[in-house]
């Protein structure tokens, strides 16, 4: 049975640290990028590489920004710890039919929030981590793309933290554990 941690946070809140923190108490790491390169977007390239150039040379980048369950069952078992960075985009990815796949409507989405959170508890002994945002301290948004984001959003956030073992929430750098 595996491990399943989540690191809740704001953009900058040091989510992403704490996250590295724990996965490298279990090596050896393999760490999941959904985020995706577009040559227009100067500031997400930049972000990648600062996280990329941050990373020990020892630990094992995928890119997979749509299929994080195939991921984690194939990969438990070779790994102490797998970190997954973030959910956030990967809903994203998937809301957007981003990386040549179909824009999923809501229910897929869930659907794979939740078989990808089961599987991270029983596919192997890997501790795994998951980075998300939190949005739910905003206000509701005026526009339906972003209100349906925020919802799914704070929907997979509930469901990976009732299946993880540990819950940690991030502001100003200062980690708080919820669970």
């Amino acid at each position: 049975m595996g491990e399943s941690i989540l690191i809740l946070g704001g953009v900058r809140s040091g989510k992403t640290r704490l996250a590295e923190r724990l996965a490298s108490e279990k090596p050896p790491v393999a760490f999941v990028a959904t985020a995706t390169r577009d040559r227009n977007d100067t500031d997400m390239t930049a972000r990648i590489d600062r996280h990329r150039h941050r990373r020990p040379a020892d630990w094992t980048t995928f890119e997979t920004p749509r299929e994080l369950e195939s991921v984690i069952a194939n990969q438990s078992a070779s790994f102490g710890a797998i970190l997954i960075d973030c959910v956030t985009l990967w809903i994203s990815n998937l809301m957007l039919g981003m990386d040549g796949g179909a824009a999923l409507d809501d229910d897929a989405i869930l659907f794979m929030v939740e078989t990808s959170a089961r599987s991270a508890r029983v596919a192997g002994p890997a501790r795994v981590v998951w980075v998300s945002n939190e949005v739910g301290s905003g206000g509701v948004a005026s526009n339906a793309l972003a209100r349906r984001f925020a919802d799914l959003q704070g929907l997979a956030n509930q469901m990976l933290a009732a299946e993880a073992d540990a819950v940690h929430l991030c502001v100003a750098g200062i980690p708080m554990r919820l669970k």
